[in-house]
């Protein structure tokens, strides 16, 4: 912490240094020194704007996290321009994403080139938008346009697979960390069962039983089923350190004070402990959303996920294992994208689990 000379403020004194008397002989006044803590308070960044709730000043924090929002903003324009993949196809690109077209031609640099070789090579990135600018694949269908209808799936298996396992998550590790007991010890050790297979192989267990048995109406491999599957092998992961936390807060004051004025545990849950556990939930979504993402394209690359013709990254980057070395941009496209989201919303999840850290060592500082 910096020190000042009393007699003159402007001139700071060397560390280890004896406090010279203030003008009359006498010691530094309590105000002096005081301000001198403020000053070097506010200097590494502790300073707390008045009144601010926990939710205000993780935002703050997640502010001065400029990676944190670019790599947020990388994300955002990814899925925005999946979600203008209808757009790009009908009004850019003229082709649908399933439009096979190996008997074609395109003209590139003012030269007519055919869409897949006599030998069965698809042409590669042309540039040029409209005329299969990301090159084309095996039979002949555009690879931008599949880019992005692929993303279109793969973002929505990932978002129904994050609030699936969101829900199912919250409402275990409420009911067992509330309840304990019986409850709490069936609940767990159900976790526990589906917690001890690796991730992969119970996916791809659960997608080929809903593929030749089916669930209700999850029948097949859809994109639905797909989500169904992915977002159930992940509810262990989160639903413990719910629970966990949900142990901690069930013997708090405030969930004494509750249950005294004769609310029932439905009241508590919901009202009490919840909100208290919030932060943990909105620090896993983008956490769960990323490894869905991830998933979903390994399932689809074995065979158990998305299934041709719907495109999605997974099914992409599979079928474009059989055009290397010809034609490598048909996998190397696709995986780019893939990792891309993936990264952002990791780097975009540490930095919101950051914000929502009340030790974490961030300026706040005055807007």
């Amino acid at each position: 912490m910096a020190t000042f000379d009393p007699n003159n403020p402007g001139r700071a004194l060397s560390p280890g240094a004896a406090l010279p008397p203030a003008a009359g002989g006498l010691p530094p006044s309590p105000e002096f020194l005081l301000a001198d803590v403020t000053e070097a308070t506010s200097e590494v960044g502790d300073e707390l704007p008045p009144g601010a709730g926990p939710y205000e000043l993780a935002w703050r924090r997640l502010k001065r996290n400029r990676v944190a929002l670019a790599f947020g903003g990388l994300f955002i324009l990814i899925v925005v321009m999946c979600l203008l993949a209808p757009l790009y196809s009908q009004y850019v690109a003229h082709i649908g994403p399933d439009t096979q077209n190996i008997t074609g031609t395109v003209k590139v640099g003012g030269k007519v080139e055919n869409i897949v070789s006599l030998i069965g090579i698809p042409i590669g990135p042309t540039w040029e938008l409209g005329h299969y600018f990301l090159g084309a694949d095996a039979t002949g269908r555009d690879v931008s346009v599949r880019l992005l209808y692929g993303g279109r799936n793969s973002l929505e298996i990932g978002a129904v697979a994050t609030l699936i396992t969101t829900l199912l998550a919250m409402i275990c590790g409420l009911l067992a960390g509330y309840f304990r007991g019986l409850t709490d010890g069936i609940i767990s050790r159900t976790l526990d069962i589906i917690w001890a297979y690796p991730v992969l192989l119970l996916g791809i267990t659960l997608s080929t039983v809903l593929e030749v048995r089916g669930l209700g109406p999850f029948h097949g491999t859809t994109l639905l089923s797909t989500a169904l599957v992915v977002g159930f092998v992940y509810v262990p992961y989160v639903a413990k350190p719910i629970r966990a936390q949900v142990l901690a807060l069930r013997d708090r004051e405030f969930v004494d004070a509750a249950r005294q004025q004769g609310l029932g545990p439905l009241r508590i849950m919901a009202g009490e402990i919840l909100p208290n556990v919030a932060s943990t939930i909105v620090v896993f979504v983008p956490l769960i959303l990323a490894n869905a993402i991830l998933s979903e394209a390994a399932l689809t690359y074995l065979g158990a996920g998305v299934q041709p013709p719907s495109p999605s990254w997974g099914t992409m980057i599979s079928d474009g294992i059989s055009t290397i070395p010809a034609s490598f941009s048909n996998v190397l496209v696709p995986g780019i994208m893939l990792v891309l989201a993936v990264l952002s919303v990791n780097v975009f999840g540490d930095g919101l689990r950051d914000a929502l850290d009340p030790r974490a060592k961030i300026r706040l500082g005055k807007e």
